[in-house]
């Protein structure tokens, strides 16, 4: 009977020990209902698959990269393109798989669904627009990484990134601007590198009345070949001077450039070279750059006040 008595309390404290040990932890319920249960276990199982997948999708994006960097023939662009989609599949499986690892009933998401709907139509329509545009983006080949834009908010730069809410723009002064897809889908967007090409710029200065206009086509031409930027000085796309218009005050002319793909992303820094470079061609042929010039007459006040007093 003693003995009996003793097994059964070693059995007692042997299961009480059970309970008490980490492993038993994971069987521990944190939600209890008629459908299903929600342990402690089925949600570290749900956070390791969600995170598991955010691992995968960074090791993915790396390999990625590194091969577009090894591979300087492949488009940089559809890489990146690959690798956002990628990113945002493996995220939809994660939590799809997180929320299988749970037990939740997918039923209990049709209210959840509807609130996140009334969301959308009110607070998060902004946010869910702009991953729209995101998207659109991506699969739309009119924008990519790398190209120059200039939006209609004057903002102009190189595109780094697109991501889910914003896309993000660097300048030539190698400031980070992040711009909202909406802007890019919405708005009117100037891209200067859709097509790897040639841009013709327009570079505007005016002389004075009774210059030589053959001298003023040869100081111009000079300044074209004195810029680097200048795609080339023979042929089709050789610099050109037009006489744009006969202003009030001097003859407004026009220097008409091809631009190389490397000042085509700098349109500011390749203007100012072109305008320094005519300046001193100008001065140069010795042509006068003239200033605005009004004539103003005087009346004599007796005339004045006996032309108003005359009767009509």
């Amino acid at each position: 009977m003693r003995a009996h008595q003793t097994t059964s309390a070693l059995t007692v404290l042997a299961s009480a020990g059970m309970g008490d040990a980490p492993g038993g932890w994971f069987g521990t319920r944190l939600i209890h209902t008629d459908e299903f249960d929600l342990s402690l276990g089925a949600v570290i199982a749900a956070c390791l698959l969600f995170l598991g997948c955010l691992v995968v999708s960074a090791v993915l994006r790396y390999l990625l990269r590194r091969y577009a960097r090894k591979h300087e023939n492949v488009n940089q662009s559809a890489v990146y393109t690959v690798g956002r989609l990628m990113h945002y599949l493996l995220l939809t499986l994660g939590v799809l798989l997180a929320l299988n690892a749970t037990g939740i009933p997918m039923a209990r998401f049709t209210v959840f669904a509807g609130a996140l709907g009334v969301g959308l139509g009110f607070g998060l329509q902004a946010i869910f627009n702009n991953f729209v545009c995101g998207l659109i983006l991506l699969f739309d080949r009119s924008l990519k990484v790398g190209d120059f834009v200039e939006l209609a908010s004057g903002v102009h730069g190189v595109v780094r990134d697109i991501h889910i809410r914003a896309t993000r723009v660097t300048t030539n002064d190698d400031l980070d601007i992040l711009v909202p897809n909406s802007e890019f889908v919405n708005g009117r967007v100037v891209n200067w590198t859709v097509r790897e090409g040639l841009r013709r710029l327009k570079v505007p200065f005016h002389v004075a009345y009774g210059s030589d206009k053959e001298q003023v086509k040869e100081a111009a031409l000079d300044a074209a070949r004195a810029v680097p930027h200048t795609y080339a000085l023979e042929g089709p796309h050789a610099p050109q001077v037009w006489l744009a218009e006969f202003g009030d005050w001097a003859l407004k002319f026009q220097l008409v450039v091809w631009l190389n793909a490397d000042a085509t992303r700098r349109p500011g820094s390749a203007k100012a070279a072109y305008n320094w470079a005519l300046h001193s061609a100008l001065q140069a042929h010795g042509i006068r750059i003239p200033l605005p010039q009004y004539d103003v007459r005087m009346r004599d006040p007796q005339i004045a006040t006996a032309t108003d007093n005359s009767p009509h």
